[in-house]
């Protein structure tokens, strides 16, 4: 089965927009748990716009006690104020994530350039802790031998692409998971474990699951949407049955 990490961002943006502890980010955490979710995702960004550094302490220290079963898994750009946090979370995961400067969420992958420079440190350091290292990558062979190349431990693939391509309809989708399925085999063969993540949802990701190798899912903004209307306890549930294998729950937008 797929592990399903839900990430908790778009609660702490909803806190954020008043002010204030409520909707508080830990009870999302102990729903998503109780719901019987394999991970909590979550994405410190430098302007503190949702997740801030206490919530990512204090999701760690909820969680200690479920841990290393249900796994914790920190996401970022490699800025020397997240590694310092990593470092002191110590999440099984830590999801190296490129950011571009005034970005509403991420739009592509890590590509070869002045910022790769430093990934082969910076892994090296996360793995001496002790955490897993996954990087964010588009479904392209020459993304995932960057990944390999640098110490990655894991890719994730970036799938807006693919929600994309779903969108256009069954022939755009059908080519778009083979370039996924591609990229996957790429990185089987590279020794690399494989994760996925953005603007997947219960529609694409009972195509998406088809991916061979497929170790993890990352899924929020879909998630935190839906539930607003059905409840998240239902809305993960949901989830974990289109993740689970065999022929997929029936569906009900």
């Amino acid at each position: 089965m797929v592990r399903l990490s839900v990430n908790v961002n778009k609660v702490a943006t909803l806190r954020n927009s008043r002010g204030g502890r409520e909707p508080r980010v830990l009870d999302a955490v102990e729903v998503c748990v109780g719901a019987g979710v394999a991970g909590i995702t979550v994405h410190p960004r430098a302007d503190r716009r949702h997740i801030t550094p206490d919530d990512v302490e204090e999701i760690g220290r909820t969680l200690a006690p479920l841990r290393p079963r249900l796994e914790y898994n920190i996401e970022g750009d490699p800025r020397p104020d997240l590694l310092e946090l990593v470092r002191k979370v110590r999440p099984e995961q830590c999801t190296l994530v490129p950011v571009a400067p005034g970005e509403v969420t991420s739009q592509a992958g890590w590509r070869p350039g002045t910022e790769t420079e430093l990934l082969p440190g910076v892994i090296a350091d996360l793995k001496a802790c002790g955490i897993r290292v996954s990087l964010f990558v588009d479904p392209d062979e020459h993304a995932v031998d960057l990944a390999a190349s640098v110490g990655a431990d894991r890719v994730e693939f970036y799938t807006e692409p693919f929600a994309r391509a779903f969108e256009a309809g069954a022939q755009a989708a059908r080519r778009s998971l083979a370039a996924y399925a591609h990229a996957a085999e790429r990185a089987h063969a590279r020794g690399l474990g494989v994760n996925a993540g953005h603007d997947l949802d219960l529609e694409n990701l009972v195509l998406f699951r088809q991916v061979p190798y497929l170790d993890e899912v990352s899924i929020g903004h879909a998630i935190m949407s839906r539930a607003l209307f059905v409840g998240l306890t239902t809305v993960i549930r949901e989830y974990l049955a289109v993740l689970t294998p065999g022929p997929a729950a029936a569906l009900h937008r």
